[in-house]
């Protein structure tokens, strides 16, 4: 095959374009508007928060705390007081002592629902902080973040932590309500609850507890999130509890204490109705006790403050007590064991704030 000779055709120069200029000045459409951003300058960058000032702040909230509670309530703490001037003191001094008790009776608790044992001292100086929290704080939550914090500064992870705190929740309360059973059942007696909750009642209260309990299981059932932390939560707290029922002493510990802490604080009402002159038997003012504590247990207030006293004035007359001697032993009562305590154990949870231990 031959090949042509003719020269290929000479290939045309592509015309030039105009090329925009490099760093040339971009113009604004007529249509769109220029917004102005501002200038971030060096050093004007917010900063965070010192964890020093933030701990500093820590300590001095429960004193504001206690001041805004005792200023609120200072009409009900001057009655208070008034009546105790009028009461015998050796009565007095030994329901302050049964007071004391009462923390010693949740420090056992608290360490029967772990297994690693938990420094005591830390430990008490704990529950006399967390009762004043809790009286701060709507009913539970002060006394068990105290708790929770500490036992998380122990060492323990947050889930067996928290697995821990509702086993103690749910001891105390089986220990309060089976003590409340056991003196119904030796005394039927001790409390007409015909007058402590009407009769209309009971049909509202079922009702509000069945919509509460479709609503929880409906969430458990639709929400996938929920039904998978609830399960979670509950495996490691069976866990938990099987681990400290494998011990006797931590068992004895949280099951003792759980029984022992609502009986101690059934005995200062006791005695303080004795110091003021209270003509019911103490196996009744225990029960009336037992029976207005349980039935206030969902309210959230601060510690029950407000909503105790009214239910223990109701027991104590539903259990036969004159309504003026019955409404000046539950101010005594709640002066010696809230109001009394309820500085210096604000003053200790800032200090165990301000040393690291919650």
């Amino acid at each position: 095959m031959t090949l042509s000779s003719q020269p290929l055709p000479a290939r045309k120069t592509p015309s030039a374009r105009p090329q925009p200029a490099v760093g040339g000045a971009w113009e604004a459409s007529a249509d769109v508007t220029a917004v102005q951003l501002p200038e971030l300058r060096p050093g004007r960058l917010p900063r965070r928060v010192p964890v020093r000032l933030l701990r500093q702040i820590l300590c001095l909230l429960p004193l504001l705390l206690v001041t805004v509670v005792a200023v609120r309530h200072r009409s009900v703490l001057a009655e208070g007081f008034a009546h105790l001037g009028n009461a015998e003191w050796p009565w007095l001094l030994a329901a302050a002592g049964a007071t004391c008790l009462t923390w010693v009776a949740a420090a056992c608790t608290r360490q029967g629902a772990v297994v690693e044992r938990l420094p005591r001292r830390r430990l008490l100086a704990t529950q006399f902080a967390a009762g004043a929290a809790n009286h701060l704080l709507p009913t539970g939550l002060g006394a068990s973040a105290v708790n929770l914090r500490f036992m998380t500064v122990c060492g323990l992870p947050l889930a067996r932590s928290s697995a821990a705190l509702a086993l103690y929740l749910l001891a105390e309360s089986v220990g309060r309500v089976a003590l409340l059973g056991i003196l119904l059942v030796a005394f039927p007696d001790a409390l007409r609850l015909g007058t402590l909750v009407p009769q209309t009642a009971f049909g509202p209260l079922l009702a509000g507890a069945g919509v509460v309990f479709v609503i929880a299981v409906a969430v458990l059932v639709l929400v996938r999130r929920v039904r998978s932390a609830v399960l979670s939560f509950l495996r490691t707290a069976l866990g938990e509890a099987r681990s400290v029922h494998t011990r006797p002493a931590r068992a004895l510990a949280l099951w003792g204490g759980s029984f022992t802490f609502p009986a101690l604080q059934a005995t200062v009402l006791v005695l303080v109705g004795r110091a003021m002159g209270l003509d019911v038997p103490p196996a009744h003012m225990a029960v009336a006790y037992l029976a207005a504590t349980v039935a206030v247990a969902l309210v959230p207030t601060p510690g029950g403050i407000g909503s105790v006293e009214a239910a223990l004035v109701m027991a104590l007359v539903a259990a036969g007590g004159p309504a003026a001697v019955a409404t000046a032993v539950v101010l005594a009562f709640r002066v010696i064991t809230v109001w009394l305590p309820l500085l210096p154990g604000a003053l200790t949870l800032a200090a165990l704030v301000r040393l690291k231990v919650i």
